[in-house]
């Protein structure tokens, strides 16, 4: 089902699709699912991989936003709430709940947190992650050991989700499939085809592995691709005006010695007035973000000096365990698709977050903005858009209870498996049968050989990034560990998919030169 053969023949055989999504990052791939559970003739096309760009660089985080709710963005935050509740019970293999503790430093923050975290508590209703409550400055050292407890007056608990981007993209890809519709990575749309009264009605794409292009023709095709949104809407209209101005955001991800518990920090007010998260992941800390407007964009933005010595300098502020450029194992960057002020204004804290939809003159539409968390949403609203203007039959949505695949009710958290979900079984039989694939990549981390074989076999990878960054998470989680580690997995990749001793010293060699960004 999941085999890159089957799915390209699928363009062979369909001349006409309903639906033809450009991108494959959050937004695209819910758009594509949300189209074919209604039963639309669906394809999508990823110029590289699923979420390769901003889809597998966030906080990890699933989340209301509580600083939209200082902004007094209350419907937004409303509407995250709710999506983050539908997160949680559709891909519950990936979503978990995680409380967070905001550390006081001055009396007065105690209670002004408590009433805001109060509203978030009742804003989520019945679908809340948990009670926030107020507690001792004894009881957060306790909880945080490296907190920093001169002038500590205490804290307040709130709960949110934590998530894996990258494995919640490829799992909707695969859910995509499984309802139907035909999903390509490293498949790049390289025009759009207009009908003679110059309304968009397809596109030309270029599969990036045999270089064999297509001409695909669709009722509707619908652009999101996130910061590359102007690129797609210069090939409708080259004298059109950027809708979207980049805000870089960067992540440093620390050994577990600096945040030791169970606890996640979220520091409210650095010294530029944004929010910076200390997250637990897979055994790591997530630290960030920044919010730095750009004026270009790229496949892989790289941090900035600046972006790296702010976040150093705050953690230093209010950790005890003192954090150099040494202790950071990856450092990633990501970009945020902000539509582009129109007074040239540079706060990007006063560029929306909300998503917008866009309908060109020749019917093109455009989403863009949003966050992960509204993924679901920003896709339904994107679809009812595009039957209200006529271009696909009235059918309704049905993925608020539609299960992610690998959803499978609670699974055990103690085996690293577990992120597989209902696919857990499989991986272990595929151990079982071939018990060399149960060796670990690096002895260092937990990650195993049978889940090289799983990506290729399963969740379309096809070059050793689309493993290391985005299937096992190594290049994020201690990149000189991922370089390590590339040899052993080009063996797997190129017996897997038949390639040749070149191809696999050249997948080597390409790896190398992307991961030494990720390393400061």
């Amino acid at each position: 089902m999941f085999d890159r053969k089957t799915l390209v023949d699928q363009l062979e055989n369909t001349s006409n699709w309903d639906l033809i999504v450009i991108g494959g990052g959050a937004t695209g791939l819910g758009i594509a699912l949300d189209g074919a559970t209604r039963g639309y003739k669906t394809l999508l096309l990823e110029q590289v991989d699923f979420a390769k760009g901003t889809s597998s660089r966030s906080t990890k985080l699933v989340h209301g936003g509580v600083r939209y709710l200082a902004q007094g963005n209350i419907d937004l935050v409303k509407e995250a709430l709710y999506e983050r509740g539908l997160l949680l019970k559709n891909a519950s293999h990936l979503v978990n709940k995680q409380s967070f503790i905001i550390p006081n430093y001055k009396w007065w923050d105690g209670i002004f947190y408590t009433v805001g975290l109060k509203i978030y508590d009742f804003l989520a209703g019945k679908l809340s992650f948990g009670k926030s409550v107020r507690i001792s400055k004894k009881k957060v050292t306790s909880r945080l050991n490296t907190i920093k407890t001169e002038h500590l007056k205490g804290g307040v608990v709130y709960f949110d989700g934590q998530f894996d981007d990258s494995r919640l993209a490829i799992n909707i890809a695969q859910t995509c499939i499984e309802h139907g519709a035909t999903v390509l990575n490293h498949f790049k749309v390289e025009s759009l085809l207009k009908n003679s009264e110059g309304l968009v009605n397809g596109v030309i794409a270029k599969d990036v592995e045999t270089n064999v292009t297509y001409i695909l023709n669709a009722q509707v095709v619908i652009n999101a691709t996130g910061v590359f949104t102007d690129d797609v809407l210069k090939m409708d209209n080259v004298s059109a005006n950027n809708l979207v101005r980049p805000s870089q955001g960067i992540h440093l991800v620390l050994d577990r010695s600096f945040l030791p518990g169970n606890d996640a920090i979220m520091i409210p007010k650095t010294d530029d007035g944004r929010v910076l998260f200390l997250v637990p992941w897979y055994n790591r800390v997530v630290v960030g973000t920044t919010d730095t407007l750009l004026d270009n964009h790229s496949l892989e933005p790289k941090a900035l000096d600046s972006e790296v010595d702010f976040i150093l300098q705050t953690l230093n502020t209010y950790l005890t365990k003192t954090v150099t450029k040494k202790d950071v194992l990856s450092v990633f960057a990501g970009l945020r698709p902000l539509a582009a002020p129109k007074d040239d204004s540079e706060k990007t804290k006063e560029i929306s977050r909300s998503h917008k939809i866009i309908v060109s003159d020749s019917q093109l539409i455009t989403i863009t903005g949003g966050k992960w968390t509204t993924y679901r949403r920003m896709a339904q609203d994107t679809l009812n858009k595009a039957i209200e203007l006529g271009k696909l039959p009235r059918k309704g949505c049905v993925t608020n209870n539609l299960l992610i695949h690998g959803a499978n009710g609670p699974v055990d958290k103690s085996n690293h498996l577990c992120v597989y979900g209902s696919d857990q079984n499989a991986l272990e039989g595929l151990i079982k049968d071939h018990p060399e694939l149960g060796e670990k990549l690096h002895p260092k981390l937990e990650f195993l050989k049978a889940e090289v074989v799983w990506a290729a076999r399963n969740e379309m990878a096809r070059t050793v990034e689309d493993v290391l960054a985005r299937r096992v998470r190594i290049l994020f989680l201690d990149a000189k560990v991922a370089m390590a580690v590339a040899p052993s997995v080009a063996a797997i990749l190129a017996s897997e998919l038949d390639r040749s001793e070149d191809w696999k010293l050249n997948q080597i060699m390409d790896f190398n030169r992307l991961a030494k960004k990720y390393i400061l």
